[in-house]
């Protein structure tokens, strides 16, 4: 185990403003390392399935959990041994954490008052974030008095009236329902995009990732397995946890021109011509069910499944199947029930190579 204080040795590159990280934290049997860097104004969203390291990243970036290694700076400041409270960093919690006895304008007041404001400062202050928020006629509302999304706009000001240099968010919409998430969500985009320093974001969702965020970053095991611009990741994922959240079939194999050798032993024909290791990617709203094998089809793509299962996927039906090739396929609840797709059901399912995509791996 390397100590904490054994940080990386400083190199001429070092960020002089924004966050420059290297996050290695060993908890018993489980061993996150994970670099993060980001510029004032950048907004990262950490994705990633549970258990893969999220919240601990984000916990030691707060310095709620010790390093165990590496490095962390903010501004050119080394924040390794800082104490979470001295350290210039706002926190949003998912249940907001509101102090239930203090008013929504205390509440706010609560952090300019911890770094020295006198209260009329900090009350002051408050009052101006407040406005900001949309939340001026309730300032004298208990949290209890509040909408789910009127607390998170509490919190995120209460967050944002210290001025930090790095605005950590854990999951701030998974509280709230769906109607309401909407309209959060646009607000706090809104939000970010005024916010001159670093905010780095843990959420589950994928919408609010790609909606809030410049960069993601995908965290599997502990380590970064994927980063990038949201069009990017969505374009060209590289894991099968990054393709489900996306929303897309994938498949890696070997490439001889417009063909593809899939590892799990099929082939398939792709608009790309490449050579070596691959990955093939497309929607399951590309996949066409027939119950008979097609005949006269151009498809070159074309295998021979069951039907493994089927669930409503917002207006649709979405198939899993298994067979020559296991994918998931999107179709109409019309065209479902023509086909009298059930468990057990043969299908055959083709697939255009103008719909899939191939990229090396």
């Amino acid at each position: 185990m390397t100590d904490a204080t054994s940080a990386d040795p400083v190199t001429e590159d070092v960020r002089d403003t924004g966050l420059d990280s290297r996050l290695v934290v060993e908890r018993g049997t489980f061993r996150l390392d994970v670099a993060l860097t980001a510029a004032p104004g950048d907004v990262v969203a950490l994705l990633g399935p549970n258990g893969a390291g999220k919240t601990t990243a984000l916990r030691a970036l707060a310095g709620l959990v010790p390093l165990t290694g590496g490095h962390l700076r903010l501004d050119g400041a080394a924040m390794d041994r800082t104490p979470p409270e001295s350290r210039p960093v706002g926190v949003v919690f998912q249940d907001y954490l509101l102090f239930p006895h203090l008013s929504a304008l205390d509440n706010v007041a609560f952090g300019p008052r911890c770094h020295g404001a006198t209260k009329a400062e900090a009350r002051a202050e408050a009052a101006e974030w407040l406005d900001r928020m949309g939340l001026a006629e309730h300032a004298a509302a208990k949290p209890r008095k509040l909408s789910g999304g009127q607390a998170q706009r509490v919190a995120v000001a209460r967050a944002l009236a210290t001025h930090p240099r790095l605005l950590l968010l854990d999951e701030p919409l998974a509280a709230l329902d769906a109607r309401t998430r909407l309209e959060v969500r646009a607000q706090l985009r809104r939000h970010l995009a005024e916010f001159e320093a670093v905010a780095v974001l843990v959420t589950h969702d994928p919408l609010d990732a790609m909606v809030l965020a410049d960069r993601l970053v995908v965290v599997e095991h502990g380590r970064v397995v994927q980063e990038g611009t949201p069009a990017d990741i969505a374009r060209r994922p590289r894991t099968d946890y990054i393709a489900q959240l996306v929303g897309l079939n994938l498949y890696k194999g070997q490439a001889e021109g417009h063909t593809v050798r899939l590892d799990v032993g099929s082939a398939l024909t792709t608009t790309e011509n490449l050579a070596g290791p691959v990955f093939v990617a497309f929607p399951p709203s590309a996949v066409t069910l027939y119950r008979d094998k097609p005949t006269g089809s151009s498809a070159r793509n074309l295998w021979r499944c069951d039907v493994a299962g089927l669930e409503t996927h917002g207006d649709q039906i979405r198939v899993d199947l298994t067979g020559e090739l296991p994918l998931t396929a999107d179709l109409t609840t019309v065209a479902a029930a023509e086909l009298d797709l059930h468990p057990g059901a043969p299908v055959w399912v083709t697939v255009k190579a103008t719909q899939t995509h191939a990229y090396p791996t």
